[in-house]
C-alpha cells in the first residue's frame, strides 16, 4: 500500500489526530500529513493488535464512519500514484481536504447556490414588481402612449387604483400572483372578488382592462410568454350605463343660482363646469385651459337690406366677423380639436380675462353638486346600474348624479340635439368613430321626439 495511517506513540488515551504516510519510491514520495479526522487512541491501538480486533473496529459505529473516510482519501491518493503523479505535500492536502470537509464543502456550496438563487430572485421581474415600475414610468413620464405624449393624469389615477384592487385581492387571498398564475382561475377569483365589494360592471372591466394593458407591455418586452390573458373570455366587460345630461333649463338654473352663501371656489367651479359643457370635453382638458389656447380669426361675411333709395332692390357690404375658437390638444388621447367660442362660453372667458382658475377635480365634484342644489337640481331620476354583478334600480336626485364628466356630456348632447351633424361634433369631441361618441348622447325619448319634430316636416 501507497498509504498508511497512524497516530502517534505517545498517545494512549482520548480523542487524537490521524495522520497519513503517502509512500512511492518510483515517483519519490514520501509525505506525511495530518488527515484532520481523529479517533480514540486506546480503541485505535487495540483494533491494531491483531486483524481481527481491526476487522471488528471498522465494522464497529465509529470505526465505519472513520473508515468511511480514510478510505475514500487512500482511493483518490492511489489513482493519482497510478496515474504517474508525483504528489506534493499541498496536492496531497487538497485531496485529503475534500473528503475530511467534504459536508462543510458541500454545505458552503449550497449556501452560495442559495445565494445565488436569492440574489437572482431579486432581480428577477415578477409581476408586481413589474406593476410598480410601470406606474413609475407612466407617473414621470419615462413610459409614453404610442403617441409618444406623456399618459393623462386621469389615466394615470385609473392605472392606479386597478392596479391598487389587485393588490388587496393579492392580500385578501393570502396569495402572490407572478406572470405564470394569470389564468382564468385567476380571472374567475379576482372579478368575484370586486363584485363581492359591490364594484359595478364597468368598474370591474377596467380593472381587468389595466392589467391586460400591463401584461401586454410585460409581454412585448420579453419579461414573459402567458398568453392566457388574450383569451375572449378573459375580457373587461363593458356595459352602457344610464348617465345624465343637463337641459338647457338645468343649465340656467345652474347660472342663475345664489351662490352668496358659499365661497369664491362654488362659482368658480361652477363657471370651470360650464366652460367643460360649452367646449364638451374632458375635465383634464377643460379644467387646464390657459390664456394662449385661444386664438381668434378673422371671417368675411356678406350682409344685405333692403335699399330705401332704389324700392324693391337691395344693398350689400362685406363685414368682417371675428370669430374666437378654442385650439388645443386633448391630453388623453393627443388629438388636437378647434372649437368655437359661443356666447356663453365668451361671457365666462372674458369674466376671467381668458386666464381661467384651476380647481382640483374632487373639488370641482363636490362643489359642483352642492351649487346645483341650490340651483334647485333635485328631482329624482331613476338610474339602472350593475353592482356586484346584479342590475339595480334606484332613484337618486339629479345634482347627486353630476359631476366633472357630466360636462362633457352635456355638450355632446345639446349640440346633437340642436341638429348638428355627428361628425362635426367628433371635430369637437375629438372622438374617433361614431359608435364612441353616441355613447356619451344621453337625450331621453321626449328629448328626441321634439328633435325630430323641429327637424322634419313629416312629423308636424
Amino acid at each position: 500500500m501507497a498509504c498508511n495511517y497512524y497516530i502517534k506513540k505517545q498517545y494512549k488515551s482520548g480523542m487524537v489526530p490521524v495522520f497519513v504516510r503517502i509512500r512511492s519510491r518510483v515517483l519519490n514520495v514520501d509525505v506525511k500529513l495530518s488527515t484532520n479526522l481523529e479517533v480514540d487512541a486506546f480503541k485505535w491501538n487495540s483494533a491494531n493488535s491483531s486483524p481481527k480486533a481491526f476487522a471488528n473496529f471498522r465494522k464497529s459505529a465509529a470505526g465505519v464512519e472513520l473508515f468511511a473516510k480514510l478510505d475514500r482519501i487512500e482511493q483518490l491518493l492511489e489513482e493519482q500514484l497510478k496515474a504517474k503523479v508525483a504528489l506534493t505535500s499541498d496536492q496531497a492536502r487538497e485531496i485529503i481536504n475534500s473528503v475530511t470537509y467534504a459536508e462543510a464543502i458541500e454545505a458552503k456550496k449550497r449556501a452560495a447556490e442559495e445565494k445565488a438563487r436569492k440574489e437572482a430572485e431579486s432581480k428577477k421581474i415578477t409581476l408586481n414588481k413589474y406593476i410598480k415600475t410601470y406606474i413609475d414610468q407612466v407617473s414621470s413620464g419615462a413610459r409614453q402612449t404610442e403617441q409618444g405624449r406623456n399618459y393623462a393624469y386621469s389615466t394615470v389615477k385609473a392605472i392606479k387604483q386597478a392596479m391598487k384592487q389587485f393588490e388587496l385581492f393579492q392580500q385578501e387571498t393570502g396569495r402572490t400572483y407572478d406572470f405564470k398564475d394569470i389564468d382564468m382561475n385567476f380571472y374567475y377569483d379576482f372579478t368575484a372578488y370586486l363584485k363581492n365589494k359591490n364594484y359595478a360592471i364597468n368598474s370591474v372591466g377596467k380593472c381587468i382592462k389595466e392589467l391586460k394593458a400591463i401584461l401586454y407591455a410585460a409581454e412585448i418586452e420579453g419579461y414573459h410568454s402567458n398568453s392566457i390573458w388574450k383569451d375572449k373570455k378573459f375580457k373587461g366587460t363593458r356595459v352602457e350605463i344610464d348617465s345624465i345630461y343637463l337641459t338647457r333649463e338645468d343649465l340656467d338654473k345652474i347660472m342663475a343660482a345664489d351662490l352668496s352663501k358659499y365661497g369664491i371656489g362654488h362659482e368658480q367651479a361652477r363657471d370651470i363646469f360650464m366652460v367643460g359643457v360649452w367646449t364638451a370635453q374632458r375635465v383634464s382638458d377643460y379644467n387646464n385651459i390657459k390664456k394662449e389656447d385661444f386664438d381668434t380669426l378673422t371671417k368675411n361675411v356678406m350682409r344685405e337690406e333692403d335699399d330705401p333709395e332704389h324700392p324693391g332692390k337691395k344693398k350689400a357690404w362685406i363685414e368682417q366677423q371675428e370669430i374666437t375658437y378654442l385650439n388645443i390638444r386633448q391630453q388623453k388621447t393627443g388629438a388636437k380639436v378647434a372649437i368655437p367660442c359661443n356666447a356663453a362660453l365668451k361671457a365666462i372667458l372674458e369674466k376671467y380675462d381668458y386666464q381661467l382658475p384651476h380647481l382640483e377635480d374632487q373639488v370641482i365634484n363636490r362643489y359642483i353638486k352642492e351649487v346645483a342644489q341650490t340651483a334647485g337640481l333635485t328631482e329624482l331620476v331613476e338610474i339602472e346600474t350593475t353592482k356586484g354583478g346584479t342590475p339595480k334600480k334606484e332613484k337618486i336626485e339629479k345634482y347627486k348624479l353630476i359631476h366633472t364628466h357630466t360636462a362633457r356630456r352635456t355638450g355632446a348632447t345639446l349640440m346633437y340635439l340642436a341638429g348638428v351633424d355627428l361628425y362635426d361634433i367628433m371635430k369637437v369631441t375629438g372622438h374617433t368613430s361614431p359608435a364612441m361618441l353616441k355613447k356619451y348622447i344621453k337625450a331621453d325619448q321626449l328629448d328626441v321626439v321634439q328633435k325630430l319634430t323641429d327637424k322634419y316636416d313629416y312629423f308636424k
